[in-house]
């Protein structure tokens, strides 16, 4: 069935229904022969598609179940069933059609996500008036109006106006939030009554709304680990069902019984369940601000036993506040602040923004500088009116030959400054722990997560600080990206998730069993190496993600188990010859419909749910 597009599901449905249809009329007119014959080289043409699937996963290391549904074509024509073989044929394509339709359902919320993305601004122009333009064209500082119901294009700051908006899509908040003048608004927001004048902050690329329908889009294209799921209970299925097929062959001495039986253990149970109820699952987060990239993340998920996390921007807010210049005597604090800021001036890392901050605020000249390179986790080296300039952590500045012994340790958040191998001044900051990163933590352990370490290339002091202050015990301070990598490789028990928001974390996020980033700011090499991204600023928003996949998972075993349970039900019954091969077939059908609408409870029901084993 992996070989059936879209298309062809739909024409592969059709063709059998016409076949139906024409063996019925030939059969009135007394031409049953043809009749059969039509069902025969249809049905046949249909399990050499099926056989070929089977063959190719099976090259792929994937041991499906068409094996059962080409068996039960094959064998109702041999004993003559030609009814109870066009009612299969139907099932297994209409199964195919059936799928699409919940993973439509399923994928609601996710669709809807992509289908909202605005495509006009309505653009103020120089002369004063207002024009509408390409989403795209739309540029930080440009001025745009959002009239009443309408979505918000880009993030940006709201100069006049004030109004409800509805961010339930971007934040999972049901409420509407009331705002106005000098707020920060987020695009993916609906805007209420009122219309508000925003000045854009970030290109439509680069906002949240925009982040997110990226995410959506690669999530709802993922499809293998669905397989992985059901491969699980194929193959002991597939031997139940041929074995209670022989079985009641043996005993009974008829054919027509073996057949009987394969018609019911048709594999639509196995094959619709998980996809159904896992991209139920992602629709689900989606509603919640969590976009889960696929079902293989779910999974991993649901079963973490460690968790580990970056520092800044995860655990604590992120955003740094420059406290002290200490410059050193041949200079002054201006000096230290202007080489800083011009040497970080492209820099994203949260230390480069705190200084640009300070030094817009001070008034202090940015230099040009040239020959820029920003080393991960180290610092930034640059050239400034000739002279060699050194921006970053103490070891960074000794490994690039500032003597160690002109460098003095500092508490906490430092950066260090050199100019020509000699040390300008240090600038410190100070950090806040998130205000839900303590019960954040509490319930995580709540949940089952085992072991809870901090992974940081912040100094040891300020690392043990702030996980005092949260009730931690592991902590690994002055980390390189590389030996946070190292880290989550080594550690134990297994699964790990990752949870981070920086560049330097991407390397981290995609070596751990799961990558979480904190992508509401924008992180994008995090949100591109993570499994799950989290669009809202929220910590806690960890909490439900490891809910939703445990309850998902769930859903999408018991859905599996119910089907096989059903179907196994139906097998034994079919091996007394209570049940002719025409109604089983049927019988099959309303399987595979409870199995659909039990899956689809992914996407809602209680999350104090515990994962099955």
């Amino acid at each position: 069935m992996t070989l059936l597009t879209e298309f062809r599901r739909q024409a592969a449905l059709i063709a059998a229904l016409s076949v139906l249809v024409a063996a019925g009329f030939l059969h009135l007119a007394g031409r049953a022969a043809l009749g059969e014959a039509a069902i025969t080289w249809y049905s046949l043409g249909v399990a050499l598609v099926l056989a070929v699937g089977m063959i190719r996963d099976i090259m792929a290391g994937r041991y499906g179940v068409d094996i059962l549904a080409v068996m039960a074509i094959v064998s109702t024509l041999m004993v003559g069933e030609y009814w109870a073989t066009i009612v299969i044929v139907i099932m297994m394509v209409g199964g195919e059609a059936l799928e699409s339709f919940a993973n439509a359902r399923a994928r609601s919320e996710l669709s809807a996500l992509i289908t909202r993305a605005p495509t006009v601004a309505h653009k103020q122009m120089v002369d004063g008036s207002t024009g509408d333009v390409a989403v795209t064209t739309v540029q930080p500082n440009d001025t745009i109006v959002v009239r009443p119901g309408e979505v918000v294009p880009v993030d940006g700051v709201i100069v006049s106006g004030n109004s409800m908006l509805d961010e339930s899509s971007i934040t999972g908040e049901s409420e509407p939030v009331a705002m106005g003048k000098g707020e920060n608004v987020l695009s993916g927001s609906v805007n209420g009554e009122s219309p508000i004048t925003i000045r854009v902050e970030r290109s439509a690329s680069d906002s949240q709304y925009a982040q997110i329908v990226a995410l959506v889009q690669a999530a709802s294209e993922s499809k293998a680990p669905f397989v992985r799921l059901a491969d699980r209970y194929a193959v002991p299925f597939t031997f139940a069902a041929i074995g209670i097929a022989l079985i009641a062959w043996m005993l009974s001495g008829d054919a027509r019984r073996f057949a009987e039986v394969l018609v019911v253990a048709t594999p639509c149970p196995l094959l619709l369940a998980a996809p159904v109820a896992f991209i139920s699952g992602m629709s689900r987060a989606a509603k919640q601000g969590i976009i889960m990239k696929n079902g293989s993340s779910i999974e991993r998920l649901s079963t973490v036993r460690s968790a580990a996390f970056d520092k800044t921007g995860t655990l604590t807010k992120g955003e740094l506040e420059l406290v002290e210049i200490i410059p050193q005597k041949t200079t002054n604090k201006e000096e230290v602040l202007a080489i800083a800021a011009s040497a970080e001036q492209q820099s994203g890392h949260v230390t480069a923004r705190a200084i640009q901050i300070e030094a817009t605020r001070r008034l202090v000249e940015i230099r040009p500088a040239t020959g820029i390179s920003e080393v991960s986790g180290g610092g930034i080296l640059c050239t400034i009116g000739h002279q060699k300039i050194v921006v970053g952590r103490r070891n960074f500045l000794v490994e690039h030959g500032v003597p160690a012994c002109s460098l003095p340790e500092y508490p906490g958040t430092a950066t260090y400054v050199a100019r020509s191998n000699k040390l300008l001044g240090v600038i410190i900051y100070k950090d806040t722990v998130r205000q839900d990163a303590a019960e954040t933590l509490r319930q995580l352990r709540q949940l089952g997560v085992k072991h809870v370490v901090m992974l940081t290339g912040d100094h040891p002091e300020t690392a043990y600080a702030i996980a005092a202050e949260l009730g931690m015990t592991d902590v690994r301070a002055d980390c390189l990206p590389k030996d946070k990598v190292a880290a989550v490789r080594d550690f134990e028990p297994r699964p790990i998730m990752m949870t981070g928001d920086g560049v330097n974390d991407a390397p981290v996020l995609a070596a751990s069993d799961v990558g979480i980033a904190m992508g509401a700011r924008g992180a994008t090499a995090a949100s591109e190496s993570a499994d799950v991204v989290i669009m809202v600023d929220q910590l806690s928003r960890l909490v439900s993600a490891i809910k939703i996949a445990r309850h998902t998972v769930s859903v999408a075993k018991r859905s599996v188990l119910i089907g096989i349970g059903l179907s196994i039900f139906l097998m034994l019954l079919a091996a007394t010859g209570r049940i002719p091969a025409v109604v089983g077939a049927s019988l099959q059908e309303v399987v595979d419909i409870i199995v659909i609408l039990y899956a689809l409870r992914a996407r809602a029901g209680s999350l104090n749910t515990k994962v099955m084993v």
